[in-house]
């Protein structure tokens, strides 16, 4: 099954007058790495899924990704965990594998990926974003970030997102440099959400959270937290018509 390009959502919003939250800590808080479950070539196959590996617009023609459905559990109330092998390809090669967990999975739910921690830094990049969801509005998203060079291969990153008719929240990713390689970058939580106090149903309130330096360490990526976790420290009020226009 080849699956449609996903444009992944990376919005900068513009410096503007703000009323910050909660400062930042004054010391940044190391995070643990992501952790990945022991992969297997030997588990039973039940489907398969050939996801393909997009550049901007442009699918690769000898990159893909095959996702190898190996396990699949429902708990007492009918929410379905299931456990996916990645197998990584490039140049038609089988290069590195990871195997990742879903909890809540939807029937229907489709892979996308694309090259780059940003659009404008794509083009021969060893970064990997990769999603997986329901392709609806409402529905949850589990997204990947994975760092691929010379066959070695580490899940940098890890986080949900989810849209709704331009609300919901996501992660925007920021590589200050212009390289497609670099040695340092970072990311935040963005969520733009209906005032619900308000009795303007226009009216959402932006907020920033989770701000998290990545740098490359050893050949392997550390990052460390600079804000409280889950914990706002920057809010603006704004209806939807001005949030949209500042994307």
């Amino acid at each position: 099954m080849k699956i449609a390009p996903f444009f992944f959502v990376l919005l900068l919003i513009g410096c503007q007058k703000t009323k910050p939250t909660d400062a930042a800590p004054p010391t940044a808080e190391i995070i643990e790495p992501q952790e990945t479950l022991e992969v297997s070539a030997n588990e039973k196959i039940i489907k398969t899924d050939t996801v393909a590996i997009y550049t901007g617009e442009t699918e690769s023609s000898t990159d893909f990704i095959l996702a190898h459905l190996v396990d699949q559990q429902a708990d007492k109330d009918s929410i379905v965990t299931v456990k996916y092998r990645l197998d990584f390809y490039q140049n038609k090669t089988k290069t590195a594998s990871s195997k990742v967990a879903i909890k809540s999975f939807q029937k229907g739910s489709e892979w996308t990926a694309s090259y780059g921690l940003t659009s404008e830094t794509a083009k021969n990049s060893p970064f990997i974003q990769i999603n997986f969801g329901y392709p609806a509005c409402g529905y949850s998203h589990e997204n990947y970030l994975y760092y691929l060079k010379n066959s070695g291969l580490q899940l940098v990153h890890q986080w949900s997102s989810m849209s709704d008719s331009g609300w919901g929240n996501w992660v925007e990713i920021v590589n200050p440099s212009t390289k497609s390689d670099p040695k340092s970058f970072y990311c935040k939580t963005v969520a733009f959400l209906p005032a619900d106090e308000d009795e303007n149903m226009d009216m959402g309130i932006l907020q920033h959270s989770d701000s998290i330096s990545f740098e490359l360490k050893d050949n392997k990526w550390k990052k460390m937290s600079l804000s409280a976790k889950d914990k706002p420290y920057f809010e603006k009020k704004m209806t939807f018509d001005q949030f949209n226009a500042a994307e």
